[in-house]
């Protein structure tokens, strides 16, 4: 019996027991749990609140007012092909089995067939290590070094030998352009503008009396900065041109400035100190590479040929004003049609500056006749004359030519069909380009506010938007600012020693204009490839410059000229029209040793270049773009080492 109580005790304890402690843990997880909820809760508002949590004795805080309704967006649509927003719209039929497909695709499914032609779309191909090319080939320029096709004109008479005469397929450039022997990173800026490094500039040095320009001392090339035949210092001769003129205003109204056979480009070195950009153009000469000199002192400079039978690759009404000292061109020959076609890229209203012993010499009187002949048959009002120096002005609009004496035949206006702007493998013609009658062109703001006012002449642009143009203007603005940003404070772009930039895909300028916001030390080409809508005459408004350029082609500058090409959204066009590989080796040769290449485009693009990137020994990287991971858009870098 005594043993039946105890097991029944025992049973009765254990049972007690375990409702006690299931009850406690009950109390103890409700208790904790409001404890964590409080606590989190503190911990959330003390993030976005630094008021210090109040004693749980007082009374709780009233609650916040509820958040503010969602924004209701006022209008929805699409933009009409005027540039207008517009609700009216259709939304045409999709294929159901389109649709099948592409959600068989994400999961895995699809047949065979399909899935290997997707195998093949993403497959990125491997490229070997393109080979160097002969030693002898270093200053190799593929269209203007064509011996096959150069050697077919037997005279230079009208510059045919100096034009374009790209290699035919299966003879373009296959090898990396090699560089000097002793080559070294450029000098900076703007010591390079009196001095560069001689191994850097492979030529044969020929003391023919050049205006005593160079000379060399040591490992270095020196520049004296001589002006012009009659004038022993630039800036003493910049000095007369504005004496001379006043309302040329140099870097307030002339602002963007064509040199024509400009020696190693002395004028335009001297007026960036003025705020000026001055393109410095030049044939290529045999014997001499003048241009290449301007380019390694880090002045804008391209091989052109004023005297050919194209269109120089300039837009209408692009300088504000050109530049002839000691250049070799008879502007009088061949119906004045190198006048004209100075005449055409000349903006209204802009100034043609003349330095020739022509203008002062008696027995070189007739041939200052005949340009004072043809000058006032093409309207052109001979402002100033001194000495050896003779400037005009060109008319703002075509009143000039409309009311000209009926006994002036030539030379004639353009028709109204021609088109000033379509320049690429355009013939030049020997008639007076008309100005627009809206004064578009010769209307612009001065230095600096034109950078980024918009330009009048963006309204003429063949593109789909109208009504927007300013806003798309704007935005693009903001974008490349946003843009060269992120390049300074992550590559530090602005310590790279970057001095010639050139835009391979320019668009408006914004890279260019960023660039200039942001201070660095640098100036750019701006080429306007033809297979997008043609927005040089903007760039020349803004205060830029600028070309425009087929990228299946080479182009016609020396080896080692730029310090960085910037690429966006180029690739993914211009695989539609050629091997993007040829675009990479030309990039290489027109790059000097330590420069940088920034490409933005769509992922499988950007893939396809990395892999040949390397294949040229540049070192790479890519980066997301600000959109994030899964953005199609990525950011490759790459770096060409010495």
């Amino acid at each position: 019996m005594k043993s039946m109580f105890t097991s029944s005790s025992s049973t009765f304890v254990k049972i007690t027991a375990f409702s006690l402690l299931s009850f406690s843990l009950f109390f103890l997880f409700k208790h904790f749990s409001l404890s964590s909820t409080t606590t989190a809760q503190s911990h959330h508002l003390s993030f976005f609140n630094s008021t210090p949590t109040t004693n749980p004795s007082t009374p709780p805080p009233p609650q916040p007012p509820p958040p503010p309704p969602a924004a209701v967006l006022e209008r929805t649509g699409i933009v009409n092909e005027m540039g207008v927003m517009t609700d009216e719209f259709t939304v045409g039929e999709f294929d159901e089995e389109l649709i099948k497909s592409v959600v068989a695709n994400v999961n895995g499914g699809g047949n065979e067939k399909d899935r290997g032609e997707s195998d093949v779309i993403r497959k990125v191909v491997k490229f070997e290590k393109f080979r160097f090319c002969d030693e002898s080939m270093g200053n190799y320029i593929p269209c203007l070094d064509n011996v096959d096709s150069v050697s077919r004109f037997n005279s230079s008479e009208k510059g045919g030998n100096y034009e374009r005469h790209c290699p035919e397929n299966g003879k373009k450039l296959d090898c990396l352009v090699p560089r000097p022997k002793g080559y070294k990173i450029h000098i900076p800026w703007p010591k390079s503008r009196d001095e560069v490094w001689f191994d850097n500039v492979p030529r044969l040095v020929e003391e023919k009396g050049e205006g005593n320009w160079i000379s060399r001392k040591d490992d270095k090339f020196i520049f004296r900065g001589n002006g012009p035949q009659f004038i022993p210092s630039t800036d003493r001769y910049l000095d007369q041109i504005s004496k001379m003129v006043p309302e040329i205003a140099f870097g307030q109204h002339t602002r963007v400035v064509l040199d024509i056979d400009s020696g190693v480009a002395n004028f335009g070195a001297y007026l960036i100190n003025r705020n000026v950009t001055t393109l410095s153009i030049s044939p290529k000469y045999v014997g001499e590479n003048q241009i290449q000199f301007a380019l390694e002192r880090g002045v804008p400079a391209m091989l052109a040929s004023f005297g050919g039978t194209h269109r120089l690759p300039f837009s209408s009404q692009a300088f504000d004003l050109i530049h002839c000292s000691r250049c070799r061109i008879n502007w009088t020959n061949h119906d004045g049609i190198l006048l004209l076609e100075a005449n055409r890229i000349l903006r209204g209203g802009g100034y043609f500056v003349w330095e020739s012993k022509a203008v002062n010499e008696g027995e070189l009187i007739e041939q200052w006749r005949e340009m004072e002949d043809l000058t006032s048959k093409i309207c052109w009002d001979l402002v100033n004359k001194e000495g050896y120096l003779a400037i005009w002005q060109k008319p703002l609009n075509n009143s000039c030519y409309l009311n000209r004496d009926r006994d002036v035949m030539t030379p004639s206006l353009c028709d109204t069909t021609d088109n000033p702007d379509e320049i690429w493998y355009v013939n030049a013609k020997a008639c007076i380009t008309r100005l627009p009658e809206n004064g578009y062109g010769a209307n612009i703001t001065n230095w600096p506010a034109r950078l980024h006012s918009p330009p009048e002449r963006l309204f003429t642009i063949k593109m789909d938007a109208f009504n927007s143009r300013r806003e798309l203007y704007k935005a693009d603005s903001k974008y490349w600012n946003d843009i060269v940003s992120g390049y300074i404070g992550a590559f530090h772009m602005n310590e790279l020693n970057l001095r010639n930039i050139m835009d391979m895909k320019a668009g408006y300028g914004g890279f260019a204009a960023a660039l200039l916001d942001f201070e660095v030390n640098s100036w750019v080409m701006n080429v306007v490839p033809v297979s997008g809508s043609n927005t040089l005459p903007v760039i020349f408004d803004r205060g830029l410059i600028g070309v425009i350029h087929d990228w299946c082609e080479p182009f016609d500058t020396y080896p080692r000229t730029y310090d960085m090409l910037n690429a966006a959204g180029l690739f993914s066009v211009e695989q539609k029209r050629c091997n993007i590989s040829s675009i990479v080796m030309e990039m290489d040769r027109i790059l000097r040793p330590g420069g940088r290449v920034y490409v933005r485009d769509i992922t499988s693009v950007i893939n396809e270049l990395e892999e040949i990137a390397k294949a040229v020994g540049w070192v790479t990287f890519v980066f997301d773009s600000g959109e994030g991971p899964h953005s199609n858009w990525k950011l490759l870098t790459c770096e060409k080492r010495l």
